[in-house]
């Protein structure tokens, strides 16, 4: 019987060990972690978005540059086939009304205990606490509890993530070795990020509020979604899907009043008393919640109360801040594998039987069921071109 290493135990390797499993090959999951998709563990805790119903080409723009790499392997497995997929699993799903795909259950650990159930019953061995170290010649070569220990399958997928939460285990030690190889790779950033900002001390009342009602704005990027003060900055949502932007330094801006245009708000704040104060133009007028009020007093430039001059900063305020977060505090990071350096089933070029999924390859999505998406699709892409290698050479 054929046989092919899967490491790292996440989405897309697991997608793909379940791919090499129905196809006939001898499975083997190492993963350096005590236990298996811990990223994904973690992303269920506040509710697993699985991905976006929405038509396919609208699904395929959120990948931004990638998008014609990766289409094949999104219009294999796309926002339906993913419904199916974890309805096959046991786990009903809804979508909600930004068109978000959840699990009845809302959790992450029904769906991975169901697939693990599953990839058990193909012959799928895991192993956790096997920490790849590289390669001994053309065995793989790992760091177990039961010392050091090399494996030489006939295929190998290497699904090691990124480089964000790496007490999760997207560390992105991979790189060491694949560099060794002459394997092109892009350096990491991060993505999906949140935002530094120095608040000064009237802004501390308002910490852990939502910013909703708005849209953001950051070089050609436009994202309409909310946003939470926190002590060290802004995170959500809203933001995430302009990190690609906010990388290149582009300036942020926030419409707060998204609804309403310009000329419509100059005629509302014309129509107010006169001698009116900003702030009372904005709570009582406009019927602004504290947090925007708060927001307008800390960034906007004058404190004018001109209908015009406030029409203009609540249409198109300014964020002073101090760039992203750091990369291991990123949901997700850009980077990784090199295009260049896979063929079309994601085989590395210059290391034949080894193909990449994943977080490792080097596209970035934003949050929505997105990353998710993409990583399953990759997973089962690589895991399918693999078993057809090995069928081939049989």
């Amino acid at each position: 019987m054929s046989r092919a290493v899967v490491i790292g135990a996440g989405p897309a390797g697991l997608m793909a060990a379940e791919e090499l499993a129905r196809a006939g090959a001898e499975v083997l999951v190492a993963e350096a972690k005590p236990s298996v998709a811990r990223k994904l563990l973690m992303a269920g805790k506040s509710g697993l978005n699985l991905t976006k119903d929405e038509p396919f080409e609208t699904l395929l723009a959120a990948y931004g540059p990638s998008a014609e790499w990766l289409r094949p392997m999104l219009a294999a497995f796309d926002a339906g086939e993913v419904q199916d997929w974890a309805r096959g699993l046991g786990q009903e799903v809804f979508t909600g009304t930004t068109g978000r795909v959840f699990p009845v259950a809302m959790k992450a650990s029904p769906l991975l205990r169901a697939w693990l159930a599953r990839l058990d019953g193909l012959g799928v061995t895991i192993r956790t606490r096997w920490r790849w170290t590289g390669w001994d010649g053309d065995a793989l070569s790992f760091d177990t509890p039961d010392g050091s220990c090399q494996e030489t399958p006939d295929a190998t997928v290497l699904a090691l993530g990124g480089a964000s939460w790496a007490r999760l285990g997207a560390d992105g030690h991979w790189t060491g070795p694949l560099s060794d190889r002459g394997i092109p790779l892009t350096p990491f950033a991060p993505a999906n990020a949140a935002l530094c900002v120095d608040w000064t001390e009237h802004m501390t009342p308002h910490f852990g509020a939502a910013l909703k009602s708005v849209s953001w704005t950051a070089g050609d990027l436009t994202s309409r979604g909310e946003a939470i003060l926190s002590a060290r900055g802004l995170e959500g949502g809203g933001l995430y899907a302009l990190t690609p932007a906010l990388r290149e330094g582009a300036p942020l801006h926030v419409d707060l009043l998204p609804d309403l245009t310009t000329q419509a708000l100059v005629d509302r704040l014309a129509g107010m008393k006169r001698k009116a104060s900003v702030s009372r133009r904005l709570r009582n007028g406009l019927r602004l919640p504290p947090v925007k009020v708060a927001l307008i007093h800390e960034m906007a430039q004058t404190g004018s109360a001109d209908p015009s001059d406030l029409a203009f900063a609540l249409k198109a305020l300014p964020i002073r801040h101090a760039g992203l977060r750091p990369m291991d505090e990123a949901i997700s990071t850009a980077g990784g594998v090199a295009r260049a350096a896979l063929d079309a089933g994601l085989m590395l070029r210059d290391l034949p039987g080894v193909y990449c999924a994943g977080e490792m390859l080097d596209w970035e999505a934003p949050t929505g069921g997105y990353l998710l998406t993409g990583c399953l699709a990759a997973g089962r892409w690589a895991g399918r071109a693999a078993a057809a290698r090995i069928a081939a050479s049989a």
